[in-house]
Formats: structure tokens, C-alpha cells, sequence
């Protein structure tokens, strides 16, 4: 059935402590005090962040499929298919590469771990022993080969990002070659896309109390005053992160015709989200939808945010060769431009499928220093304190990049409305035209507004 895109949908705007980011923002603040002032009892509260975790990642599997296997059935053209992932493989490794050269340059001016002088060998390796050992499972060729599932189904089982994208996009352009007899199934898809986004939905009711259970056990476990002692090298990466979404990310948005600020604003309930469970996976299904409700194409959306989540970590890259630079800069280890390009080079691909979760980033650059020996691998003992709370800014970061990738890679391709982004990034949610339904033209064929 047709439904008219001129007509609004009319929404009464909740109160202010019934919507979502107020919530998340109070949880928040009750879980630092309680972590601060309890915090024996806050360190027990780690339960009621994970479980939250665990139901969004639940969704995600089937989130991802329905998007992409509609999106891709939905296309005329299936070379669009390859088109959008090599447009969107490119945009990631450019702004990838550069967020790593941007934390070894940040690296070389602040010098945050110079003075430190400390001995590798006085260092309690054990304390990363377990990260060390973990970091061996990520090899390129391991990567590669991890992306095709052993079954059709264990994508969903294992939960597996990349791997039900891959099954994802294989099942789509199998049902867009099955032509008129895929149609039922197509239907019934399309159907179901439904109730679990009103799943979504009802789970991320939950997601004020997961934001207290995290934030509450972070302060209690780990305390504000840890912080103190390695404050130059936490606000060097907060900074560095900023200015890279601000500026760098900020003069793309621009040149897309809209505002890297605009799109935080209409992201803040999922990027608050993100801050107080230190994960971006936590807000991968309501990203989606926000972007699709944004006016990107459902099929440029299916593709990007997921493969964004495993090959696009710009928070991910600046810290991983800032806090490399540190190590050996608190050690007096001495870096040759050789082996600084090398760390580059190293960096570059062990950061590519370290997974929006917390603590991947610590993992990724334990495989990183593994295979760069210069830089002591112990030296990570001494950042070990204060990398939960620079994985809020990792994760923050890294949601942000792929908020902007796929805004950019839909106007590349045409398959952007403008005026949805526009009404969203201003606030004006309530004047949004409903969605195109599947008897109008893909969006991926139908020009830009």
C-alpha cells in the first residue's frame, strides 16, 4: 500500500524526563556518585551493564540482516551492491590512515609520557599478560578467514558482526536474482522489520539502567584518582579526538552541506549511551534507524554502519599510535622513523576487526606493539588504570566517524534526501515524512532532493 511521503507524522514531543538522553544523562551522574562515595558496592553493579549489553548485541544480528536484505532485494541495479562497499572500503581507509597519523603527530608534540623514565623490567607484565594472549588471535589472515561463518546460520549464533553482513549481502542479491518468485519472502522480511525494531525500542528502555550499572562500576573499580597520574596523556587523547571530529570530520560534514554539531545533536541519546556503557555497539541498531530516519538510503545504511564497526575506528587508530608513543616515550625507548613508519604500517591492519566493544582497542594495540618488539609490550601495564576511561572516547569517537561515513557515502551515491537530513539535524524529528514504502522506487535509483 502506497503511503504519501508529503504527510507528517504527527508526534507530540515527550517531556524532558521521559525522553531517553535525559535518562541516560541521570543515570550517569547517580552511577559516578554512587562509584565514587560506595565504591565496593558500585564495583558490584557490573552485572547491569553487561546484561544491557548483551540484549542490544541479542538484536544486532537480525537488525543487520533485515536491513541489508531488503535494501539490497529493493535495488534495480545490483552493481550498486559493489559500488557502495568500494566507495565506503576507501572512505574508511583514508580517514583511518589518517587518524593514525594524527595520533603519532599529536604524539611527537605533546610528548605526554616524557620524564616518566621508567624501567620495562619494574613493570608487572602479568596485568596484561591475559590481553597479550588475546592479541595473537588477531591476525590478518585469521581476520579474513573469521568473516565467512562455518554454517548459514552460526553467523547469528556467534553473533559475529562481519559475518552476518557477509550472509546478509550473499541472501540479498540471491533474492533480488529470484526475481518475482523471492517476492513472498521479500514481503515477509520486509514485515518483520517491524517488530524488531519495535524490540529495539522496548530494549533500549533498559538502557539507563545499563548505563548506570557500567559508569558505577567503572569510577568504583578504577576511581577518578587514577586519572591524576596519566591526566597529560587522557587529555591529550580527549583533545586530539575533539579536535579530529570537530575539524577534520567537521570540514568533510561541511563540504557535504551539513554539520558534524547538528548530527551529534540528533545523535545525543545514543552517543550518551555510549559514553556511559563504553561501547558503541550498545547504539549500533538505534544508529541505523536514526540514519535511515535521516533520509540515507536503507541499503547505503545496511552496508556502511556494519562494515564501519569493524574497518572505520577512528577513535580506536588516534589512541592506538598516541598511546604506542607514549610507552616507548615513558621508557626512553628510542623510535627510528623506520620504526615509527613500521608501527604505521603494523597499526594499519591490526586495527582492522577490533570490534566496537570495550576493551578491543587495548587488545588491538597489544597485537600492534607484539609485532613492533621495540616498544615494550610491558609498557602497557602503565595505561592499563585509565584505559577504560579513554575507551569512552574511543567508542564515542568511532560512533561518530560512522554517523559521518554514512551521511557521506549516501550523498556519494546519490542517496540522500536532503530535506529528511535537513528537518533531523534541526531538531524538527515531528515534521519528518513518513518512509518510502516497497511500492515506491528505491531510493538507491531515484535522484537526490
Amino acid at each position: 500500500m502506497h503511503v504519501p511521503t508529503s504527510a507528517p507524522i504527527a508526534a507530540k514531543p515527550l517531556p524532558f524526563y521521559r525522553q531517553l538522553y535525559f535518562q541516560v544523562v541521570v543515570a550517569i551522574v547517580l552511577g559516578a556518585i554512587l562509584g565514587h562515595y560506595e565504591p565496593a558496592f558500585a564495583e558490584s553493579l557490573k552485572p547491569l551493564g553487561d546484561a544491557f549489553i548483551k540484549l542490544v548485541k541479542m538484536i544486532i544480528a537480525p537488525v543487520i540482516f533485515l536491513t541489508i536484505v531488503t535494501g539490497i532485494a529493493g535495488m534495480t541495479h545490483l552493481r550498486t551492491v559493489g559500488r557502495v562497499f568500494a566507495k565506503s572500503m576507501a572512505y574508511f581507509l583514508f580517514f583511518s590512515t589518517l587518524a593514525l597519523i594524527v595520533g603519532m603527530v599529536v604524539a611527537h608534540v605533546v610528548q605526554p609520557g616524557a620524564g616518566m623514565n621508567i624501567n620495562p623490567a619494574d613493570l608487572d607484565q602479568t596485568a596484561v599478560h591475559s590481553y597479550v594472549e588475546k592479541s595473537h588471535e588477531l591476525t590478518l589472515t585469521g581476520f579474513v578467514m573469521d568473516i565467512i561463518p562455518a554454517t548459514l546460520v552460526s553467523a547469528f549464533v556467534d553473533g559475529n558482526i562481519l559475518q552476518v553482513l557477509f550472509v546478509a549481502v550473499l541472501f540479498g542479491i540471491a533474492l533480488a536474482l529470484t526475481g518475482e518468485k523471492g517476492r513472498p519472502v521479500l514481503t515477509f522480511l520486509e514485515a518483520l522489520t517491524a517488530p524488531v525494531f519495535r524490540l529495539v525500542h522496548i530494549l533500549m528502555k533498559a538502557a539507563p539502567i545499563g548505563a548506570f550499572g557500567a559508569i558505577a562500576f567503572t569510577i568504583g573499580k578504577y576511581g577518578v584518582g587514577s586519572l591524576i597520574n596519566l591526566a597529560w596523556l587522557v587529555g591529550s587523547f580527549y583533545i586530539t579526538s575533539f579536535l579530529f571530529v570537530a575539524v577534520i570530520l567537521g570540514v568533510v560534514c561541511r563540504l557535504c552541506g551539513f554539520s558534524v554539531f547538528k548530527l551529534a545533536r540528533y545523535l545525543k541519546a545514543e552517543l550518551l549511551l555510549v559514553l556511559g556503557t563504553s561501547s558503541s555497539e550498545s547504539a549500533l541498531p538505534s544508529l541505523m534507524e536514526k540514519m535511515e530516519k535521516a533520509g540515507c538510503s536503507k541499503s547505503v545504511v545496511g552496508l556502511v554502519v556494519p562494515t564501519g564497526y569493524s574497518f572505520n575506528l577512528d577513535g580506536t587508530n588516534i589512541y592506538m599510535t598516541l598511546a604506542a608513543l607514549f610507552i616507548a616515550q615513558a621508557t626512553n625507548t628510542e623510535l627510528t622513523l623506520g620504526h615509527q613508519i613500521a608501527l604505521l604500517l603494523v597499526a594499519m591492519l591490526s586495527s582492522k576487526g577490533a570490534a566496537g566493544v570495550t576493551g578491543a582497542g587495548f587488545i588491538t594495540l597489544a597485537a600492534t606493539l607484539a609485532v613492533v618488539p621495540e616498544v615494550p609490550v610491558a609498557g602497557m601495564a602503565l595505561i592499563l588504570g585509565v584505559d577504560r576511561f579513554m575507551s569512552e572516547c574511543r567508542s564515542l569517537t568511532n560512533f561518530i566517524g560512522n554517523a559521518v561515513a554514512t551521511v557521506v557515502v549516501s550523498r556519494w551515491e546519490n542517496a540522500l534526501d536532503r530535506d529528511r537530513l535537513a528537518l533531523a539535524l534541526d531538531g524538527r524529528e515531528a515534521e519528518l515524512p513518513a518512509l518510502a514504502t516497497d511500492d515506491e522506487p528505491s531510493p538507491l535509483t531515484a535522484p537526490a532532493r
